[in-house]
């Protein structure tokens, strides 16, 4: 696999040069289109009187400023396109160095109640989120979040294929980030379906053919002036039959217009986005079958979205005074454009949702393949078939720095439990996180940090942030027990991998020490498997009364008058404690 600070790097230079390129393109093609218009004017005046030279030269200049126009547009697509691409490859490297803290923070999809979220900073500043986030869609970003959230421990091999091959796919991901990110979209996605999916047709089946034949009618009608045939007052006469035919529906095709000009921009980014998929070759399965489900019989889905984009278009010229009273007095333009669109919503309202919903995939999807290429270091987890013993070699937290960073092996064997002491900022906390986002991550397929991972998949339930809520009217205490209370009922319907911090620091010690105590033997009793940490060395005598439970520790020293913490994972119990030297240390006491 490449090496990606190499890839950005040589992207930058690739992209910056082709914006170069293009850009020069654009001035030259500004300049002709002003040369095509001064010329075009000139010749005009000049042969005013000449009308056979006025209309070749009038046809011909409309016709070389309209192509110019068309193949500028066409250039400045493909300039957004490769300026966005240098931006992406420039926030990459900008958040290898590690200053990311500017990105969403996903704070909305914060859950208070949520198994682990709060807990373990999945969400907020400086979270793995925050870290991650790369979609451009609001749809795939909220699906993004919700695999995060998700607990799910089934087809976890799968999303790893998937993860895999899209890490090694980073041109076709930055083509698809850029093109995202160049439409900007206001509606909702459920929005969109909302309506698709509640629309009335107002529109009878056999209006299908009467603007066609009004049509040509009107032209014939033309025709008959030209050559004398009929009076051109009739011609006049003929448009308001036109006006009387569109002003029937006048209400409800205003109505529509007015709906299809907000969700626009989502049906044209959409079907850029499913052409890009539709014309990858994928090989994991679960891939395969997403680009299935955009395939039709007959057309693709990115065809059938963009014939609608253009129906919509053309419906939103009626903002335009002289297609509004030329084209709809002479060829029913709005009953046309509003017939289509009603065809095509009444043909596909309930396939579309599928067609976003896979978009949405593969927006989410990038991010963690995005992810792993940034990682060439981590590793995926083997994952066990059955509920055995998960061995993880040197693990560590990914959002740590490198060379500050202390990693661990960590090996806990099903229906264990740990109970972990160590003086304050040790490294408890922190070891927990590390291990709450190593299951996290390997539940959703992504590679971990660490050198080996055998993992036997669970779901997470942690209490580590427990607050207070004066809204609620509800205590620390309060709270922390309802939070405690809500795991066991868990346990009791699913395996959890449980991870306390500190439990019941709401009351005294001595209540604290038999609550604790009494929790982690129900527990115990009830085949769980996880870990506490605590200050209490009091609990750590369960392990000679319980074969299940073992004792780990977070040390710190007292060297030269000054602390040291080596953020190692021991086995045993902590024996020195730091808060007395501390307020000594810092003259509070």
């Amino acid at each position: 696999m490449q090496q990606p600070i190499s890839f950005y790097k040589n992207s930058i230079v690739t992209f910056s040069d082709e914006v170069s390129k293009l850009n020069k393109q654009l001035f030259s093609l500004s300049l002709l289109r002003i040369t095509v218009f001064v010329l075009t004017a000139f010749g005009l005046y000049t042969f005013f009187e000449n009308w056979t030279l006025f209309f070749v030269i009038l046809i011909v200049g409309i016709s070389l400023f309209l192509l110019l126009l068309s193949k500028y547009t066409n250039i400045k697509k493909q300039y957004l396109l490769k300026k966005q691409l240098v931006a992406i490859n420039e926030e990459e490297i900008k958040i290898a160095s590690g200053d990311f803290f500017y990105k969403d923070k996903g704070e909305i999809y914060q859950d208070a109640n949520h198994n682990y979220a709060l807990d373990i900073d999945l969400f907020g500043r400086g979270s793995f989120f925050q870290f991650l986030d790369r979609t451009a869609t609001k749809e795939g970003q909220k699906k993004l979040a919700n695999a995060l959230k998700a607990n799910q421990i089934k087809q976890i091999k799968d999303r790893q294929q998937v993860i895999k091959e899209l890490a090694e796919k980073p041109s076709w991901r930055q083509e698809y980030q850029a093109t995202a990110s160049l439409i900007h979209v206001e509606t909702d996605v459920s929005q969109v379906v909302y309506f698709l999916k509640n629309h009335k047709r107002f529109l009878p089946k056999w209006m299908k053919y009467i603007p066609l034949v009004f049509g040509i009618t009107s032209l014939v009608l033309l025709a008959s002036v030209i050559f004398k045939i009929v009076e051109p007052q009739y011609f006049g006469y003929w448009i308001f039959v036109g006006f009387f035919i569109t002003g029937k529906y006048l209400k409800k095709i205003s109505s529509l217009a007015s709906n299809t000009d907000k969700i626009r921009d989502t049906f044209r980014q959409y079907a850029l986005l499913l052409k890009l998929i539709e014309n990858e070759e994928f090989k994991a399965s679960l891939l395969k079958d997403k680009q299935q489900k955009i395939k039709q019989e007959s057309k693709k889905a990115s065809d059938i979205l963009t014939e609608l984009s253009k129906a919509m278009d053309a419906l939103d010229n009626r903002n335009n005074f002289i297609s509004a009273i030329f084209g709809n007095g002479y060829f029913l333009t709005d009953v046309k454009h509003s017939f289509s669109i009603e065809k095509w919503i009444e043909n596909y309202h309930d396939t579309v949702e599928q067609w976003f919903e896979v978009v949405s995939f593969f927006d989410a999807y990038n991010s963690f393949g995005n992810y792993a290429f940034n990682h060439p270091q981590y590793i995926f987890p083997k994952i066990l078939d059955t509920k055995q013993t998960t061995k993880v070699n040197q693990l560590g937290h990914p959002l740590l720095k490198t060379e500050k960073r202390v990693d661990n092996d960590f090996e806990i064997n099903n229906q264990q439990f740990f109970i972990i002491t160590g003086a304050n900022m040790a490294g408890k906390s922190t070891f927990l996180r590390t291990v709450s986002l190593h299951i996290v991550m390997a539940n959703i397929g992504l590679p971990v940090c660490a050198k080996s991972s055998e993992y036997s998949p669970v779901k997470l339930i942690t209490s580590m942030r427990t607050t207070d809520s004066l809204t609620d009217d509800s205590s620390y205490f309060f709270s922390e027990l309802t939070r405690l209370k809500y795991i066991v009922e868990a346990i009791k319907t699913d395996d959890y991998f449980i991870i306390l911090d500190e439990i019941l620091k709401g009351t005294n010690s001595t209540d604290k020490a038999i609550g604790s105590r009494k929790f982690v033997e129900k527990l115990v009793a009830s085949n769980a498997t996880g870990i506490i940490a605590t200050h209490d060395l009091s609990l750590c005598e369960i392990e000679k009364e319980l074969e299940a439970v073992k004792n780990y520790y977070f040390d710190a020293q007292i060297v030269n008058d000054e602390l040291y913490f080596d953020y190692t994972f021991k086995k045993g119990i902590c024996q020195n404690m730091n808060a007395s030297f501390l307020l000594k240390k810092m003259e509070i006491v």
